[in-house]
């Protein structure tokens, strides 16, 4: 529409320019073929005639020139809200999804271990032990989903802490990252599952935002393997000689994944976070079972964003 409409003002803005000087050159003309007593026009209002078309011209010229660039002015600013509302709405979907990737995580992880767990417990009473040995399994189940559970609605309530309004305070309990890691391979390692915990280089702080991440990762690493690895160990890396990254590292001696299977949502979502901080992360089966590794930069921020095993 803007471009017809500019069109069919040069069209108009062409005629007039050529209908004043056809209307010069022909008073001009017609004045021209006067004899000198006859003449209609004297040169004095010959150029007032010229000087009114030119003037009428210009007029018309400068008018169609200032409601260009109001059109033009009008049109930026709908393009600049429509860029401004187009954003707001990237950035709500965004955060939209990390929340759900945060809960996704939280409550995938401990939900896998309590069922995990419970089943364990079933499977043991099912034999019809002795009743001091039932009792025993019983409240060892008990006390592992109590921890569990515990700790699932210490990690909501820091989650949720994202969506608080400006009013309400902020959550007290501390955020997860690398150093809670000895809570979350023990209670791995509840499920019956040999689970331990390794360190290379020197341990050192990391930022916030990384540290949640990495945790995250080998939270969800941990989930797949009590829920699809029937592995009966793994191995958790932190890797700290890169001086300009951090590496975390889950190796299971598990089943692996099928041939040829697509990544499950677990995998993509670590891919996800790796790749929110400009790192990498590989999830593929290994000589032992399966693997997943991630490396992390340091000091990158969160920016707008695998292969695996199927969940």
């Amino acid at each position: 529409m803007t471009g017809h409409s500019s069109y069919r003002a040069v069209v108009r803005f062409t005629a007039a320019v050529a209908l004043a000087v056809v209307t010069l050159i022909a008073v001009g003309f017609g004045e021209a073929r006067q004899h000198d007593g006859n003449r209609q026009i004297d040169d004095m209002s010959l150029f007032m005639l010229a000087g009114w078309l030119v003037s009428l011209v210009a007029v018309g010229r400068a008018q169609w020139t200032r409601a260009a660039y109001l059109r033009e002015v009008e049109q930026r600013a709908l393009a600049a809200e429509r860029e401004q509302e187009a954003r707001a709405e990237q950035s709500a979907t965004e955060e939209r999804l990390r929340i759900a990737r945060e809960l996704h995580d939280v409550l995938g992880h401990s939900v896998s271990l309590i069922n995990v767990q419970s089943g364990a417990a079933l499977h043991r009473l099912s034999k019809k032990p002795e009743p001091a040995a039932a009792l025993s399994a019983a409240e060892e189940a008990l006390e592992a989903v109590k921890a569990t559970s515990k700790e699932a609605l210490r990690e909501l309530r820091s989650t949720l802490g994202a969506l608080r309004g400006p009013d309400e305070s902020a959550p007290t309990s501390p955020a997860s990252g690398l150093d809670r890691l000895d809570e979350l391979v023990a209670r791995a390692r509840a499920t019956g599952i040999d689970v331990r915990l390794r360190t290379e280089g020197e341990r050192r702080p990391l930022p916030p935002p990384v540290d949640l991440a990495a945790y995250r990762i080998v939270q969800e690493s941990l989930t797949d393997v009590t829920r699809h690895a029937r592995a009966t160990g793994a191995v958790v890396t932190v890797d700290y000689t890169d001086g300009a990254a951090v590496r975390v590292r889950v190796d299971d001696d598990g089943e692996g994944a099928p041939e040829g299977s697509p990544p499950g949502s677990g995998i993509r979502g670590m891919a996800e976070r790796a790749r929110a901080f400009g790192g990498e992360l590989t999830a593929r089966n290994t000589a032992q079972g399966f693997g997943v590794s991630a490396r992390l930069p340091v000091d990158a921020r969160p920016r707008t964003e695998g292969s695996g095993r199927t969940e």
